[in-house]
Formats: structure tokens, C-alpha cells, sequence
């Protein structure tokens, strides 16, 4: 019997889209088809307005295990390797480019390029049961790719440590190391989630989405033109209805009612 349930489920609430990866039986592996439909999701995404916050989560019992090996052993032609591990770039580098803040749901293992998803989202909450690797040099395959978020987020000797040891560390090291946010018990995932999300839903969507791109934007510039940008980032910003409001209501001792939400 053929399954005909979508690759990447997308349900709305309240200004947060929760996009779930949804192969449980293959632990949710980035086969084309799945990293097609998710750049999918992710294009759809960055124009929609009213999106306020993005989870990214995964059905069943782990987060993302990675590529699918299967499916690369079945091709085994470089040009295909080089067109699927662009595909993957291009599906983190989105994540990235999205306008709105994306936080990792993450249970189970996050493995590899799964590891690589977690890492290439702004913020993540894990699971006290949920393991880290990035393992493929215990196939005698470096994880290259997974190595340029991976190193975006924790120290050099821990980035070196994971990726040519391939060993697992816990959602509690993990956060230590910068990998993920906050950790909680596996029955308290959701409710950890969701303190994170209403937090940043509570702020000023025009601060958000402004803060984000200039966040990233400014880590590959030299000191000085980082501060030049971010100089004329924030002056922008304060010429925007919600941050008059903003301040009007902290000398005022009230909440802001944001203009734009």
C-alpha cells in the first residue's frame, strides 16, 4: 500500500509554522525528495508575512539521521554526489535566509546532515534524550558539509573533536557547547518549545526580521564594517513605527502594542 502522506507536513498557529519531516521510518534520512520538498516549504515561507517564527521538527524517533545512504549507494556517480550535497547546502543556506527566527525540535539523534540541520537553525530545543553526532567519518566519509554549520556554532576543538571521532554527545553537552538552546525533560519538549516561541512572538515582528538578517549578515564583515552596518541597521530600525512605540511605552511603564504583527 502506497503512502501517500506528505515528506514535510506544515501546520500554522498563531504566527508560528511548524514544519514536521516526515519519513519516521527511515528517521526522517534528507533523500532528494525530502530536501525538495523542504526548500519547498522554506521558498513558500520567505514570503509570507504573517509568519512570525518556524519550527522545524521531525516525526517519529529521531530528529534526522542525515542523507539517505541507500539512495547515495544507488548513484554512484560523482556529478550526482556534487548536485545532492549542493541541494543540501542550498536547503541549510535557506533556513538561514529566512527572514524569521527557525528553532530545532529535536528528539532522538540528530546525525550528520541532521546534526547540520540543527546547526544551521537559529535556536534549538532538544529533548534530554536526544544525541548529537556527525558521524559519516566512522563510514570513511568526512562530514565537510555538516562541518560549515557545525563550526558556525561550537568551538573549533569541539567542531574538530565531533567530526573526526564521529562519537555522540548528549542534549546537555550539547548545550554546553552551544549546539542547542535549552534542554528539556522528553515530556516537556512541547512546553519548552513553546515559551521559546511566544517569547520572540511577543516581540516586534519589524525587530525580528530586522534583527536576523543583520545578525548574519555582519559575522563575515571585519570589525569595523560590522559596527558601520549594524550603525545604520539600528538608525533604520528606529525610524520604524515599533520602536517609537516601543520606548514610548518603557518611559511609560506599559506594554508596546506593536503597529505590525
Amino acid at each position: 500500500m502506497q503512502d501517500d502522506s506528505p515528506l514535510v507536513r506544515r501546520h500554522e498557529d498563531d504566527g508560528v509554522t511548524t514544519l514536521t519531516l516526515n519519513r519516521p521510518k527511515q528517521f526522517n534520512a534528507l533523500s532528494e525528495e525530502m530536501l525538495e520538498a523542504l526548500g519547498g516549504e522554506l521558498d513558500r515561507l520567505a514570503d509570507d508575512a504573517h509568519v512570525r517564527c518556524v519550527v522545524l521538527a521531525a516525526e517519529g524517533r529521531a530528529f534526522c539521521a542525515g542523507h539517505d545512504l541507500k539512495q547515495m549507494r544507488a548513484n554512484p556517480d560523482e556529478a550526482y554526489y556534487q548536485q545532492l550535497f549542493a541541494r543540501c547546502g542550498a536547503v541549510m543556506q535557506a533556513i538561514v535566509d529566512l527572514p524569521v527566527p527557525v528553532v530545532a525540535r529535536v528528539q532522538g539523534i540528530a546525525t550528520a546532515a541532521g546534526c547540520q540541520l540543527v546547526a544551521s537553525c537559529d535556536l534549538a530545543v532538544a529533548a534530554r534524550s536526544a544525541r548529537f553526532a556527525v558521524s559519516g567519518i566512522n563510514a570513511g566519509l568526512f562530514c565537510s558539509t555538516p562541518a560549515v554549520a557545525l563550526s558556525r556554532n561550537v568551538a573549533r576543538k569541539r567542531a574538530m573533536e565531533m567530526l573526526f571521532t564521529g562519537e555522540f554527545i548528549d542534549a546537555d553537552q550539547a548545550r554546553v557547547w552551544g549546539l542547542v538552546n535549552r534542554v528539556a525533560d522528553d515530556a516537556a519538549l512541547d512546553e519548552a518549545l513553546s515559551a521559546l516561541t511566544s517569547s520572540i512572538c511577543a516581540k516586534s515582528a519589524v525587530a525580528v526580521r530586522t534583527g536576523k538578517a543583520m545578525f548574519h549578515r555582519q559575522l563575515a564583515m571585519p570589525l569595523d564594517e560590522a559596527y558601520a552596518y549594524a550603525g545604520e541597521v539600528m538608525a533604520c530600525n528606529m525610524m520604524a513605527e515599533d520602536a517609537g512605540e516601543g520606548i514610548d511605552a518603557f518611559i511609560e511603564k506599559r506594554p508596546p502594542q506593536w503597529r505590525h504583527r
